[in-house]
């Protein structure tokens, strides 16, 4: 009998959620019918709801030319431009999808970490994340995704800060649908206010992440934060800023609307 597979646990886990959305892109033509050894990569493989799709020249060529397009593939070729002739060659990609029924433990997570890692040993030479937008090279997945031994919810999330329309910041994230969970969002963020607000958005990543529920009307508690903003679920899975529903962050000189 094989031995279990540390579980990644979830401790502030309370049933309700949403069911976690996985989405992500292996360039490099992958050969995933060699053997994924379950101690060397922490995983037990393809998660039940989770789906391979093998793409390139003879099967749904147009999916490998797909991400090569847009602001994130500009962004790389200037940050990067090595890995991104490197990713431009390729002819081939995997695309790996699929939702979890609100797990009650990171587990699945754990898998598809080990399983991604397992596609850059065998043939992959970067992965692409659409939920955060953000390419990874080898190296830093390896680095901060899988060597790590245990969820990072920080490193599979992105903070986006924006210039709001009366000359304040707009903080909010992308990636928490991976978790099953709603993102984060601040308008109207003050500078004096700006390292606060972000502290208070990496906790609801990681409250969030680990399995929590914030209810609407729920009052924030942080001494360098005025008293009296509330939390209120916001969107839906259509919102093109998210791409998931939302938590707006609310100051309490706003009027706070649930509808």
């Amino acid at each position: 009998m094989r031995p279990p597979l540390a579980d990644w646990p979830r401790p502030y886990y309370v049933a309700g959620g949403r069911n976690p959305v996985l989405l992500y892109v292996v360039y490099g033509w992958v050969d995933i019918d060699r053997p994924l050894s379950r101690s060397t990569y922490r995983s037990s493989g393809v998660p039940d709801g989770v789906d391979i799709l093998a793409c390139g020249p003879t099967a749904h060529p147009e999916v490998v030319t797909r991400f090569r397009a847009g602001r994130p593939w500009t962004q790389l070729t200037v940050a990067d431009p090595d890995l991104a002739a490197i990713v431009a060659a390729q002819d081939f990609c995997l695309v790996i999808k699929g939702d979890i029924a609100d797990p009650a433990t990171l587990s699945y997570f754990r898998d598809v970490v080990g399983l991604l890692t397992f596609c850059l040993d065998n043939g992959g030479v970067a992965i692409y994340d659409p939920q955060i937008r953000k390419w990874w090279s080898p190296t830093e997945w390896r680095t901060r995704a899988f060597a790590v031994g245990h969820c990072a919810p920080r490193h599979h999330v992105v903070i986006l800060i924006s210039r709001d329309a009366d000359g304040t910041e707009w903080i909010h994230t992308r990636g928490m649908r991976k978790f099953g969970r709603p993102d984060i969002s601040v308008h109207q963020v003050r500078a004096q206010h700006r390292l606060a607000v972000l502290e208070l958005v990496n906790r609801f990543i990681e409250l969030l992440a680990f399995g929590g529920i914030v209810p609407d009307g729920q009052d924030i508690r942080m001494s360098a934060l005025p008293a009296g903003m509330t939390c209120w679920r916001r969107g839906s899975n259509d919102d093109i800023d998210f791409d998931n529903e939302h938590i707006e962050i609310v100051w309490p000189d706003a009027k706070a609307r649930t509808g």
